[in-house]
């Protein structure tokens, strides 16, 4: 198999600085943040705006990579499930998808929210929110 690369073309910088802090899922108080894209990215911004739903794709840099298996919401009374069919952060790719909206478009990048992730997440890529209504 190939080997992958991805680039980061992006930070989040959020009041939130460590996994515990971290809600599990964006609707569960999840503040709000800025994504910083590199320059070299910004023209990839053009036409968002304001209102736009986007899903944010983020590396989890602070995941673990070994886990293959979790108790689901760390229950321990729940038993254990394959990563796959979990949320959880740590799995062999830790990518992360943050369904998000546009609050402001910056110069430097976004104000979104509300997101779960941790100040400092890489982003890998943002992709709009698209609806079974939408023929685009």
């Amino acid at each position: 198999m190939p080997s992958i690369a991805l680039r980061v073309i992006g930070v989040i910088r959020s009041e939130i600085k460590t996994r515990a802090e971290a809600p599990r899922f964006y609707t569960e108080g999840a503040p709000d943040a800025r994504l910083e894209v590199r320059p070299a990215y910004r023209r990839a911004l053009q036409r968002v705006r304001a209102g736009d739903e986007l899903i944010v794709i983020t590396w989890l840099h602070r995941a673990r990579r070994d886990v293959l298996r979790v108790h689901p919401e760390d229950d321990m009374t729940r038993p254990l499930t394959g990563v796959f069919l979990t949320r959880s952060p740590d799995r062999p790719n830790p990518l992360g998808l943050h369904r998000c909206t546009v609050r402001a478009v910056t110069r430097t990048g976004l104000r979104i929210g509300p997101i779960e992730a941790i100040d400092g997440t890489p982003v890998v890529d943002v992709k709009t929110v698209v609806s079974d209504a939408d023929d685009s």
